[in-house]
């Protein structure tokens, strides 16, 4: 094979991702429980002058409203000692539920949480409370972001709180039923400019029709799929896994595409487009490059998903 998984990784090495968005991130994570918190709040007010996030639907909530409704009856003290724990990812219950929850689930429960605020069920940042200098530099650069970049820093920003997962032993991860595929009589068809591949046309028809059976059969094996910023998922029941827990409901707008020949017959292609996500819908498309490497007989060896940097990369694949 001429290929591994870490040299697949290097196709269209021209590819400009998103790094402010790790870098934001990291920034992020440094902050003191407080400011995570108040920073994630104020950020979510003025995103939502512009953005309107989808309510979660029940199927979302279901697993969490025994927890929220544990919330709910604590004093503002408890419930924001709750929301501190989960920041400083603490080994407590609460913190310990939170941690198997899939990224839906932990995000309708901050977005219930935040409603709550609104409400003043749940304790509010306090009246005159100021962000730090550190905090209020993050949140200037979240700002700055484009709205794609935006919801992506702060997705990551509640799904990475809670305990620790890797300290928990075995477990069995929390998430939404998987939703079933479109009927193949309502599914519209995606173009790319300059691709006719089927398998790379399949893989984004399966994946807007919610047909994650059919579209693993895509791939190899020993396959690999790099979600952005994050290292290869490898294995067909790993990929199927991230699929069902992160993938449903997602519209994929690809544009435009090259193919290329690679060695031993092998084909890279890339593609570039945008998502959206059914927490913004319409609203907000990421811009997306997804990069291919296919074997010989067309199957996924490897596809990588890059939040691109520049929106100047949907209408520029000269190399």
């Amino acid at each position: 094979m001429p290929f591994t998984i870490d040299s697949a990784r290097g196709i269209f090495p021209d590819t400009v991702s998103a790094d402010v968005v790790p870098a934001t991130i990291a920034r992020f994570a440094q902050l003191k429980a407080e400011d995570q918190l108040a920073l994630i709040w104020f950020a979510y007010l003025e995103m939502g002058k512009s953005i309107t996030i989808a309510a979660p639907g029940a199927a979302n909530m279901q697993f969490a409203e025994r927890t929220l409704e544990e919330i709910r009856q604590m004093s503002f003290t408890e419930q924001s000692q709750v929301m501190c724990d989960l920041a400083n990812r603490a080994d407590t219950p609460i913190a310990r539920t939170y941690a198997i929850w899939s990224p839906n689930i932990k995000l309708g429960f901050w977005y219930r949480l935040g409603q709550w605020m609104e409400e003043g069920v749940v304790a509010p940042i306090p009246e005159g409370y100021r962000l730090s200098a550190n905090a209020s530099a993050v949140l200037k650069a979240i700002q700055a972001l484009e709205p794609g970049k935006q919801i992506t820093v702060l997705r990551n920003a509640v799904v990475d709180m809670g305990y620790d997962p890797s300290k928990l032993g075995n477990y069995t991860p929390i998430s939404e039923p998987v939703v079933p595929p479109t009927e193949v009589s309502k599914r519209t068809n995606v173009t790319i400019q300059g691709v006719t591949n089927q398998t790379v046309l399949a893989y984004m028809n399966n994946l807007n029709a919610n047909d994650f059976d059919a579209l693993i059969e895509l791939f190899l094996p020993d396959g690999a799929l790099q979600p952005p910023f994050r290292r290869p998922i490898v294995g067909k029941e790993s990929i199927l896994r991230f699929f069902r827990e992160e993938c449903q409901n997602l519209r994929l707008i690809p544009a435009e595409g090259v193919v290329e020949p690679a060695e031993d017959g092998y084909t890279q292609i890339k593609v570039t487009g945008k998502v959206q996500t059914p927490w913004f819908g319409a609203a907000v498309g990421m811009n997306i490059a997804w990069r291919f490497l296919l074997t010989p007989e067309d199957k996924i060896f490897f596809v990588a998903v890059d939040l691109l940097a520049s929106p100047k990369e949907l209408m520029d694949l000269v190399r």
